[in-house]
């Protein structure tokens, strides 16, 4: 059996979401999305309502939910640390989001699928708890597949 990465990110807006503080932001969403589609080892990211979105988990309208799966962790980490357009927007994220305890978890996950958000949520929820382990992780402290 093949591993995939999944990853889940969150931030919370430091003011209401629809704030022209926040036009920025939400102005380079497509392209930042576009760019990670058509990164090396892009496989899937969570978009809007379905089975895997379930964002009743969310109460809070000014969090904001990134939800992919990528072929590895190096070609998670060349987009969310290499690559140009990305690290331009994240470069600002203290000038839209508050700190949060824990706003990244990585996983390994079976090749072929993909997680709900309910799963990344609880994942995420795991490694504030535990900090990293197998089960949920981040880049510093990264483990390997399963097996």
């Amino acid at each position: 059996m093949g591993w995939h990465i999944a990853q889940i990110n969150i931030a919370k807006f430091r003011v209401a979401r629809d704030s022209p503080v926040n036009a920025d932001f939400e102005a380079a969403l497509d392209e930042v999305n576009a760019v990670a589609e058509a990164s090396p080892g892009f496989v899937w990211r969570m978009i809007g309502e379905g089975e895997n979105a379930d964002f009743s988990i969310f109460a809070d309208p000014d969090v904001t939910i990134n939800l992919t799966v990528w072929e590895t962790l190096d070609h998670l980490a060349a987009f969310a640390y290499r690559n140009h357009t990305h690290r331009s927007v994240m470069r600002r994220r203290k000038e839209w989001f508050v700190d949060l305890p824990a706003y990244l978890a990585i996983w390994w996950i079976p090749a072929g699928t993909t997680p709900s958000l309910r799963e990344a949520w609880a994942r995420l929820n795991l490694l504030e708890k535990l900090g990293p382990t197998a089960g949920a992780f981040d880049f510093r402290t990264p483990f390997p597949p399963p097996g």
